[in-house]
């Protein structure tokens, strides 16, 4: 498997998405979770939304069930969408850290090796952005930071009160999402960039 880098550590080229694994049974996923890692795949990407948190659930249960499989893998989620009638985004202190909390839960583990703040919240204070990264990051919850479907410009307002590295920008493309060949100045935000 063909690997890049992110921030400092090597990480395969393909990662495994979970938005739609909710529907799989427990060793179903420990199957995919195996032979994902024989194709040189360890990087799973979640989010505390998918399936509701569901998908968050079901992979837990089957990571906890094989012994000593959490440290061979990269745990990725992202947080900052409230979903309900109408769809809306918080980068709170209180619920960036109440949903690492609610992922760690989920994924049965100490510690998410990368958490990514899901969509812009426009109305963010990045103080508080930086308050929860910094608890997290001292507390060993999170370990690297990064954001997802954000702007240079929003990036650059985060990176002034953040002081973690924002190593991944993730974006969303698509024949339905076509930002990345709308406005490729996107692509020069971050060192790397996950396309799903």
């Amino acid at each position: 498997m063909k690997q890049v880098t992110i921030g400092n550590r090597n990480v395969p080229a393909i990662i495994q998405g979970c938005m739609r694994i909710g529907n799989l049974d427990t060793k179903s996923l420990q199957n995919l979770i195996e032979k994902q890692l024989e194709s040189g795949v360890n990087f799973w990407d979640h989010a505390d939304i998918y399936g509701g948190g569901t998908c968050e659930t079901i992979f837990g249960e089957a990571l906890h069930q094989i012994p000593g499989m959490r440290d061979k893998l990269i745990l990725q989620s992202k947080c900052g969408i409230r979903p309900g009638a109408f769809t809306c985004y918080d980068f709170s202190k209180a619920h960036i850290i109440r949903s690492v909390e609610t992922s760690l839960r989920r994924l049965q583990t100490d510690r998410l090796d990368y958490l990514l703040l899901h969509r812009p919240d426009l109305l963010m204070e990045p103080e508080e952005v930086a308050e929860a990264f910094d608890q997290l990051e001292s507390q060993g919850k999170v370990l690297h930071f990064g954001v997802s479907n954000h702007t240079p410009s929003q990036i650059e307002l985060l990176k002034t009160c953040v002081k973690q590295p924002l190593e991944i920008n993730q974006l969303q493309f698509s024949l339905a999402h076509t930002l990345l060949l709308d406005a490729p100045a996107y692509l020069n935000t971050t060192d790397w960039i996950y396309i799903k």
